[in-house]
């Protein structure tokens, strides 16, 4: 008798298992919540055994932490499009503020995994280099702003934090909602990056 890992009730490709298991958790943290579901949970939403995701994933933590990872990767193309836009540090940390309200706008799952789901990054090497790579990107950046290290750090977590803090503003809906909420949101994220960079 086979193991209920390598059973195949659903007829799935094995990789498609694993896409499919984190298509179902993407789904259920954007109605519950990186913490409102269990592997059972998302193994039911995918159509397989509750045994079936313990092939890809340890725990649910694994699953979320390749989810995280993705956020990381999508967030890197989309900052690296903000800051081609500009040769100008001020306006390409503005771009950048800009480019985070829309990620947490258009992919709120994989916003909360990535900010909300408390995930040790020593315990997933995939997920801590996917992050490094993301500061890689900008701060750099900060770094033409302000040369000590320290200095441009600090900076550059000023200008997320503002982002961030938009962002969640936003999608709480305390600027409204109507087709124009998100844009007026971007420029005030790039409106407050800019005052804290010149500042």
């Amino acid at each position: 008798m086979s193991s209920p890992a390598k059973r195949r009730s659903t007829g799935r490709h094995h990789g498609d298992l694993r896409n499919a298991l984190l298509r179902a958790a993407l789904e259920l943290v954007g109605e519950k919540g990186p913490h409102g579901f269990t592997l059972a949970e998302a193994s039911r939403r995918a159509g397989v055994s509750v045994a079936a995701p313990y092939k890809h994933f340890a725990d649910r933590e694994t699953l979320l932490a390749e989810l995280a990872t993705t956020g990381y990767r999508e967030q890197y193309d989309r900052f690296a499009r903000a800051l081609g836009g500009s040769e100008d540090p001020v306006q390409q940390l503005a771009a950048f503020a800009a480019a985070y309200v829309r990620f947490a706008a258009e992919e709120p799952a994989l916003f909360d995994i990535t900010f909300h789901a408390g995930l040790d990054k020593s315990r997933f090497a995939e997920l801590a280099s996917a992050g490094d790579e993301l500061t890689g990107l900008l701060l750099p950046v900060a770094r033409r702003l302000a040369p000590d290290p320290d200095d441009a750090y600090d900076l550059l977590l000023r200008v997320a934090g503002a982002a961030h803090g938009l962002a969640v503003f936003l999608r709480q809906g305390l600027f409204g909602v109507g087709s124009g909420t998100l844009a007026d949101t971007e420029e005030k994220a790039a409106r407050t990056a800019r005052a804290i960079t010149s500042g």
